[in-house]
């Protein structure tokens, strides 16, 4: 199973609309997904004391990590940056076994025209930390707000075919990291 993962919890967000699409495309080579929104984690975890005890409803999350096979970063750039959720995420998520020898991949998308390349590179440092195993081709979506339609469909088919060819890929990097298939 591919976890993706929406990296923000904007109401409205481009991210949730583009991970959408990444979760289309591999549903449709037969791969099964389970999307991660933060949007929806529970209130309690940003608790100071969740630091020490995890709170029951947090659990979902983290046993979906656990359980993923790959998993796919889709994460807008913030102020140069990753969004804040997406980091506190990651560091309350079980050290070292939640990324430890996991493959991850990652899309970025931004207003500017570098398209997340800042976040998405500070996302490998934190994944490679951790020891996971990084893809290395990612997706970088700048201007983002021209790329997808008042729907939310991109404006160009070029955006579904780059999520396509990384998604072919990545499932092949998974497979053979992991032994077995996906599909």
């Amino acid at each position: 199973m591919i976890v993706i993962i929406s990296g923000t919890n904007r109401p409205g967000s481009n991210t949730r609309k583009v991970t959408k699409h990444v979760e289309a495309i591999y549903q449709s080579l037969g791969v099964k997904t389970q999307l991660l929104d933060l949007a929806e984690m529970p209130a309690e975890i940003f608790s100071p004391a969740s630091y020490a005890e995890k709170p029951v409803a947090f659990k979902t999350l983290t046993d979906a990590i656990l359980a993923a096979d790959g998993l796919v970063i889709v994460t807008p750039e913030y102020n140069g940056g990753i969004p804040g959720v997406l980091k506190y995420f990651i560091d309350m998520l079980p050290f070292p076994e939640s990324f430890e020898h996991r493959p991850v991949c990652f899309v970025g998308l931004a207003a500017g025209i570098w398209g997340a390349l800042r976040p998405v590179e500070q996302l490998q440092a934190i994944f490679g930390y951790r020891n996971a195993y990084l893809f290395p081709e990612r997706v970088f979506m700048p201007a983002i707000g021209k790329l997808l339609n008042d729907a939310g469909k991109f404006t160009s088919p070029d955006m579904e075919k780059r999520l396509g060819k990384q998604a072919e890929g990545f499932i092949g990097f998974v497979e053979s990291l992991r032994g077995k298939k996906l599909c």
